[in-house]
């Protein structure tokens, strides 16, 4: 035998550490990966600097210029906003032609 020593299976601390061994594996996987992204800093819309905190459900203040904005619950920017904008863009450049 090695002298390595065997790393348990997928544990998860971190912030879903709290729940102890309840609710399973992967819920508290996924709650620590929306904790991480909905903490983390993000990019303005309007000043382009990365400031942007969540103030509540949905809501998203910039800490720099003090700019509110809705986006996501966990998240500023959704997938499904970013292929809204994808596609308003799309046809925009298709009425230009």
């Amino acid at each position: 035998m090695s002298g390595e020593k065997q790393r348990a299976k997928g544990r998860v601390s971190m912030s879903a550490g709290r729940f102890g061994p309840r609710y399973g594996r992967f819920v508290r996987k996924r709650v620590v990966e929306i904790e991480r992204v909905s903490r983390a800093f993000h990019t303005c819309p309007r000043c382009d600097t990365k400031s942007v905190k969540r103030a509540g459900t949905g809501i998203w203040r910039c800490r720099k210029c003090e700019f509110t904005f809705a986006g996501g619950a966990y998240q500023p920017q959704t997938p499904q906003l970013k292929v809204a904008l994808r596609t308003i863009e799309r046809s925009v450049q298709q009425s230009r032609e």
